[in-house]
């Protein structure tokens, strides 16, 4: 491994520590690396990438006019977090989850956080992912969010923090799952000796914890994963998880709903359908309920829903827990349902529709980033050190024209790992999304997916804005030890 002239920059580097040491849990990987000549990482580097273009692991830009697809780029080399960090993490992570069911349920029942003001109300019957057809629904088992996708950032400190949830579609474990396996083909020897935490299992755990979402019937529980269709940016991923659950892919075209019981057609006739896994948002579940023009939707699946014959997962009005402005409030459930502290912080964030933040935020854009809270894959963003100021003069009009859409951050000192670039090592940033499945209990994928900007300098991780992913490796101890080959 090319390390002699990799450069720390100042920023937090999760492999070297500020004096250039290998950090704990890394130092053996390092080694296998330095062993490796150039020609044979170009070599593996190139291996892996042809095994993700036969794999077929592509996601979709929206307005692209070049073409539908592209392939997710991938960096061999691994993000490594200690298991003893990690455990700190996963409890975090619970504790967050657990907490925001608990608002899920209470927004639409009782509403005792907003009477106790402890989350301004008209901040969330205003949220774009409240749902007032929700009022009232009791998803199986009390779970509203099922699947969660939680965004995370290593500070300058070294501390994690949560940027932000992701309850409605999360996507992206597809991604996890296969580098993975293209990890284990590059480095087999290497990857065979180190103490690396499983994932292999999730889609199993998946399936697990939807069937235990069926009303009560004699027969196994029949699942199918719900997509929009071809034409969505993560239907590799939908076809991907229905692949590996054993279970049908189906679009709303397939489904039908007869005495309030959702059925899919087949080829030797109708066949009830008993959990959806559904890839689609809210706004285009049922044209009964929510928009009348929907084509994806299936007509009275929400008249099944309630009537307790089809579970759906996540449940519909779980976006309004999915919101950057209500995002900022999670430590106060945390503190408010399960009377704890916070394991993890949140990154300090300014919500625009407060007169005072306004005012900071209209007055720092040159050093904040700027978001519109419904938007994602980094769309709908101003990194303020890295605009022009006529992009800053633009986005401040839009802020005060609709303080309520938007919130600020300070510009973080993401992270960086060493990542392999035109033939040698550059730092580049990272994040991290951890995946959560809440059945009967609570599970957290061993480390997720890491994102890392592959742009010099650039802080947007997402793969529509330039992105890749790499493989993370959550360890024992320090790996690979012992062995002389990769």
């Amino acid at each position: 491994m090319l390390i002699h002239d990799y450069a720390l920059d100042g920023f937090y580097d999760e492999m070297f520590d500020d004096h250039g040491n290998p950090r704990p849990g890394t130092e053996a990987v390092i080694e296998r690396f330095k062993q490796l000549p150039l020609e044979e990482l170009q070599r593996r580097q190139q291996a892996a990438e042809k095994s993700l273009l036969q794999m077929g692991i592509t996601f979709s830009v929206y307005g692209d006019e070049q073409g539908a697809e592209r392939i997710f780029p991938f960096d061999i080399v691994p993000r490594i977090i200690h298991q003893s960090e990690w455990a700190t993490i996963e409890q975090g992570l619970k504790q967050r989850v657990l907490a925001l069911n608990h608002f899920i349920d209470d927004v639409y029942h009782e509403k005792n956080i907003l009477r106790d003001c402890v989350v301004p109300e008209e901040l969330v019957l205003s949220a774009s992912g409240y749902r007032p057809e929700c009022v009232g629904l009791n998803p199986p088992g009390g779970v509203w969010c099922h699947i969660t996708g939680t965004d995370l950032i290593r500070g300058a400190d070294g501390q994690f923090y949560v940027l932000e949830d992701n309850l409605r579609c999360p996507s992206g474990v597809s991604y996890v799952l296969e580098n993975r396996v293209v990890m284990k083909r590059s480095f087999p020897k290497a990857f065979d000796a180190a103490r690396v935490m499983p994932v292999a299992d999730y889609p199993n755990r998946l399936l697990e914890m939807l069937e235990n979402l069926a009303p009560p019937r004699r027969d196994k529980p029949v699942v199918a994963v719900w997509t929009p269709g071809i034409y969505n940016s993560a239907y590799f991923e939908h076809s991907f998880l229905a692949q590996q659950m054993g279970v049908e892919l189906v679009e709303g075209r397939d489904l039908v709903v007869v005495d309030d019981r959702v059925m899919m057609r087949t080829t030797t006739g109708l066949k009830p359908v008993d959990v959806l896994y559904r890839r689609i948002d809210d706004d285009f579940i049922d044209p009964e309920e929510f928009r009348d023009d929907s084509m994806l939707g299936v007509p009275g699946v929400m008249r099944a829903y309630r009537a307790g014959r089809i579970a759906l997962a996540n449940a519909p009005g779980t976006g309004v827990a999915d919101d950057k402005a209500i995002y900022a409030y999670v430590p106060d459930m945390i503190r408010y349902y399960l009377d704890q502290a916070p394991i993890l912080n949140n990154v300090e964030t300014f919500l625009c529709w407060r007169e005072q933040d306004l005012k900071h935020v209209l007055a720092n854009l040159d050093k904040l980033v700027v978001k519109k809270v419904g938007e994602s894959g980094g769309y709908g963003m101003l990194v303020g050190p890295h605009a022009t100021q006529e992009e800053r003069d633009d986005f401040g009009l839009q802020v005060r024209s609709n303080p309520r859409n938007y919130i600020a951050q300070p510009t973080l000192a993401l992270s960086r790992v060493p990542t392999f670039i035109d033939n040698h090592f550059e730092g580049r940033h990272v994040d991290l999304r951890p995946y959560i499945l809440f059945g009967e209990d609570i599970y957290v994928m061993p480390g997720g997916l890491t994102r890392v900007a592959l742009k010099k300098g650039s802080l947007v991780v997402n793969s529509s804005q330039g992105g890749g992913s790499k493989d993370t490796w959550v360890v024992e101890t320090s790996v690979l030890e012992g062995g002389d080959s990769c």
